[in-house]
């Protein structure tokens, strides 16, 4: 007689579709379907980052792909934890925006170490494949340029990753605080063991041996990099996680 199954742990994602992005006084989401972006925060977060020269925020509409792009070193969801940690609880989510993090330093060298992906950002990102805007999204382009050399040294691409996080964090904030049943999507995911049956282990191998060649896991919120760790700093040792874990945003590429 087979066991019952164990369910050790549930996930729900809510996902909040925007339609509308621009620029404004303040920085805001709405539960309508409205983001706002304001500019005037930057300065404040150049002048935290000793190895951030500048950073600018442009707003790519659908269809306007035909420009030029410096490295693109991550595509970024907006999501936060609203109840429990990463991997468990509720989380809610942004669909249609994303934010697309790219940099270069003052003196014209683009951030990246075994190949860069500057020019024609048409040519130069996949769109509608699994972790990159489709083409009806929004995307916000975050483009930071490092003081000369710290592109190619770790505390320079942490730094662009740390300052783009700051930003989305004050919406995550704001998207803590939507109510559940306005979500216009709602997905369940459960972490199950089946007594009796196979296990199974995916082996996931990750960067991590230089600036952008990193990862960082563990972080406070989904995809984001406040509190997570380095795996270069935990000595590029295997790390096990759980199924929603990994679906929830806890691994972070630092490319």
């Amino acid at each position: 007689m087979s066991q019952k199954a164990i369910d050790l742990r549930r996930l729900v994602i809510k996902a909040f579709h925007i339609d509308q992005v621009e620029f404004g006084e303040e920085n805001r989401v709405t539960t309508d379907g409205k983001l706002v972006l304001d500019k005037g925060i930057l300065e404040e977060i150049t002048r935290e980052e000793e190895y951030i020269e500048s950073i600018d925020i442009q707003i790519i509409k659908p269809g306007e792909h035909d420009r030029f792009t410096n490295t693109i070193m991550d595509i970024i969801p907006v999501s936060t934890k609203v109840l429990g940690k990463i991997g468990e609880g509720i989380t809610h989510t942004l669909t249609g925006v994303y934010f697309m993090l790219t940099g270069v330093d003052t003196e014209g060298k683009q951030t990246h170490e075994f190949g860069s992906s500057e020019g024609n950002l048409k040519e130069r990102l996949y769109l509608n494949r699994a972790g990159t805007p489709s083409e009806d999204d929004f995307i916000i382009s975050f483009d930071v340029v490092l003081k000369a050399g710290m592109g190619q040294e770790r505390p320079g691409p942490t730094a662009a990753h740390r300052a783009c996080d700051k930003v989305i964090q004050i919406f995550r904030e704001q998207l803590k605080k939507f109510k559940g049943d306005l979500a216009g999507e709602r997905h369940e995911y459960h972490d199950v063991v089946r007594p009796g049956k196979k296990r199974v282990v995916i082996v996931k191998q990750v960067a991590g041996q230089g600036a952008m060649y990193d990862t960082h896991l563990f972080a406070k919120e989904p995809s984001g990099v406040e509190g997570g760790h380095s795996i270069i700093d935990l000595g590029n040792m295997p790390v096990v996680l759980t199924p929603n874990e990994y679906r929830d945003g806890i691994i972070r590429s630092m490319q």
